[in-house]
């Protein structure tokens, strides 16, 4: 993956091993689609307790049964109240919650004048004001040297033709991500963007508008998904080894 299409705020490690064991306690949003179910069955493979969300009750229900009936939240990306309490309802199940990955969107093709308000708001809330409730909401819950991780896409730096607002709606994400990681530097929060570049999902076939143009072939979704895996597990070790000199220790 290159600049545009890996993941942004992971810092440079030493080889990256989790604690052990790796007791942290993730939140995966969008665990019932392919990326999120991905995620949330790797760290749960590495050692990390999980819980889950996402929008169907009965993929919900399946996924939480694969991963040993881990506790699981159904969610409407437009209750954004909803969606900023995902944190504390899995900072509840699991006893203190250390990482949150968001990884859920909705995609539309078309040029720019063929879309309506409608239509760029529906792709704003899911993509930007949904996941930025849920992470937002979930800072006061993970505490200092925690992660939170979003998916946004290599669009976020590389805005397509024929996906004006989509692009830009991930943008949006990943411009609020940068920013919170400059603010929480001193709480040590790692902020991570996976910046993905376009992977068989058949996530662009479940367009909410529009027809996908030809697309390049897709990218390595377990090497994808290994290296944001590999970024929570650095942010662990790092948390471990206490403040960075020069940080002043947090209450």
């Amino acid at each position: 993956m290159n600049e545009t299409e890996g993941l942004r705020g992971a810092q440079p490690a030493e080889p990256a091993r989790a604690p052990v064991p790796w007791d942290w306690r993730i939140l995966v949003v969008g665990a019932t689609g392919v990326i999120g179910g991905a995620v949330a069955t790797a760290v749960r493979a590495a050692g990390a307790e999980v819980a889950v969300a996402g929008r169907d009750p009965a993929r919900l229900a399946a996924v939480s049964a694969r991963l040993d009936g881990c506790p699981a939240f159904a969610f409407d990306a437009y209750d954004l109240t909803a969606c900023g309490l995902l944190g504390s309802r899995a900072a509840t199940a699991l006893g203190g919650l250390d990482a949150v990955v968001t990884a859920f969107g909705a995609v539309a093709f078309g040029r720019a004048e063929e879309s309506s308000d409608a239509l760029d708001e529906h792709l704003f809330t899911v993509n930007a004001l949904a996941p930025i409730a849920v992470l937002r909401g979930a800072l006061g819950q993970i505490g200092p040297g925690g992660a939170l991780a979003a998916v946004t896409g290599a669009v976020a730096s590389r805005p397509a033709a024929g996906m004006a607002a989509y692009s830009a709606s991930k943008a949006a994400l990943g411009a609020w991500l940068d920013a919170v990681r400059l603010e929480q530097r001193r709480n040590r929060v790692t902020v991570l963007d996976a910046r993905f570049p376009h992977l068989d999902t058949g996530f662009a076939d479940r367009a909410v508008a529009g027809r996908p143009p030809r697309l390049p072939p897709g990218g390595d979704l377990e090497a994808c998904v290994a290296a944001l895996v590999e970024g929570l597990v650095g942010a662990a070790a790092r948390r471990d080894r206490g403040p960075a000199i020069g940080l002043p220790r947090q209450p």
